[in-house]
């Protein structure tokens, strides 16, 4: 199967990625999975996507198509994939579907909608331990004790982009990114849209259904 998930910060769709994958029987990636790893062997597309990232430059909707062909067509991943928040915008999405119409385009698209209350809180509400970067949320998963790490005690920290300000500013952002490539995908794509604000295994009940 050829997956794609779609949804906003916040909604889940990067934690629900690796139990698709497993149900589909197929790996998993994102579009910031593969510019670490191109950043990490030196790869062309690598070097070219750091010209533009040193600059604080967009990196070109081409190059990142390029990173993700080139993922799609190993043969690791001739039975199928998952791709994870990507495409994002609507000339990627028909730029991916132009590159794999040969492969028999996208077979399912599935969306996480969760209201932009519950996406604040659970963004705004993400704190990090500056020596180890353990991740904590102050109201979900909170430290033992108040602003000290539970796994080395170091300080906790909140980044300036986790911030209620910065977070609405984003899904601002996304909204007007994405709304176009949801609309693409209707119309030319099976998506089935997933209520993201469940409990995890409702949601996971819910993926099983979508997925059968």
């Amino acid at each position: 199967m050829k997956i794609i998930l779609m949804g906003p910060p916040g909604s889940g769709k990067g934690t629900q990625a690796s139990y698709i994958a497993s149900f589909a029987g197929v790996n998993s990636v994102s579009s910031g999975d593969l510019f670490r790893d191109n950043l990490a062997r030196d790869t062309e597309l690598g070097r070219l996507a750091k010209t533009y990232m040193d600059q604080g430059k967009y990196v070109p909707d081409n190059v990142t198509i390029d990173m993700v062909m080139s993922w799609i067509e190993a043969p690791a991943n001739k039975e199928g994939f998952v791709l994870d928040g990507f495409p994002r915008t609507l000339m990627q999405a028909e730029a991916l579907d132009d590159r794999l119409s040969e492969l028999g385009g996208v077979d399912k698209v599935i969306l996480f909608n969760v209201p932009e209350v519950e996406l604040v809180k659970r963004l705004s509400g993400r704190i990090l331990c500056r020596k180890c970067q353990m991740p904590f949320h102050k109201e979900f998963s909170p430290p033992k004790n108040d602003g000290e790490c539970d796994k080395c005690g170091g300080e906790l920290f909140q980044r300036d982009d986790d911030t209620e300000v910065v977070v609405r500013k984003r899904l601002k952002v996304y909204t007007e990114e994405t709304d176009p490539v949801v609309d693409w995908y209707r119309k030319t794509t099976n998506i089935v849209e997933i209520d993201g604000s469940q409990e995890i295994r409702d949601v996971e009940a819910s993926l099983n259904e979508a997925l059968r």
